[in-house]
């Protein structure tokens, strides 16, 4: 069984790694630089008929699509799909804990409260939030969820996979601006999602993948059901 355990295999997540760690770098420095609120209205300003109907849709993958691919790495490898459900599990209890200390007000009540004269661009039919802001579940089990994609698919003996890479680090990243386009969480609370998830992912790709890749229950699979 192949793990991603040197350089010219870890070399095919730099396509995800890099440009995440850039894009921390640089939200992190514009959240220094630009008031909070002259920022969101930067960033969920541009609405369309085309976005309104594909981000909600997007944005609520998280709610099922993490689960599934848990159940469905359970017919591959059994230590893959541990490693996926360990991370959301571990990156759901960080976020939570977090987000009950600080209990942090969202967009739209932050901005009932301090610019009640603005009316935030919202879509039809998505049911907002007022509270537990701080910071982004959402963009926390993207990030968490596409590292954990890019990692199996870079250890494995396919073609393809730079481009794999980068798809994963597009498809976090905008499922990470969908929680911004819905006034559901500041800028802030996305930062804070993405160091989180790369911090839980790194940890637990060290402690259960690499710790565990030769042991017998690592390659156990579910057998396919027959008639």
């Amino acid at each position: 069984m192949k793990v991603v355990t040197n350089n010219s295999d870890t070399k095919y997540l730099l396509p995800f790694l890099v440009p995440t760690l850039v894009l921390a770098l640089v939200l992190g420095i514009t959240l220094l630089i630009i008031p909070k609120a002259e920022l969101h209205l930067i960033l969920c300003k541009h609405h369309t008929p085309f976005l309104d109907t594909l981000v909600p849709t997007f944005s609520n993958l998280v709610d099922w699509l993490p689960y599934l691919i848990v159940v469905l790495l359970l017919f591959y490898r059994a230590g893959w799909s541990t490693f996926l459900a360990s991370n959301l599990l571990l990156s759901t209890i960080i976020v939570q804990s977090i987000k009950h200390i600080v209990e942090a007000p969202r967009p739209l009540t932050w901005f009932t409260e301090n610019y009640p004269n603005i009316s935030l661009p919202l879509v039809e039919g998505v049911s907002m939030k007022y509270w537990l802001s701080f910071p982004s579940g959402h963009t926390t089990t993207f990030f968490a969820l596409f590292f954990c994609i890019a990692i199996i698919l870079c250890s494995e003996n396919i073609k393809g996979k730079y481009v794999f890479s980068c798809v994963c680090f597009l498809a976090a990243t905008f499922g990470a601006y969908t929680r911004i386009y819905l006034s559901q969480h500041f800028a802030l609370d996305i930062f804070a999602g993405i160091l989180i998830a790369i911090l839980s992912t790194l940890l637990l790709y060290y402690f259960l993948v690499l710790k565990t890749q030769n042991t017998r229950f690592w390659g156990w699979r579910m057998q396919k059901l027959r008639k």
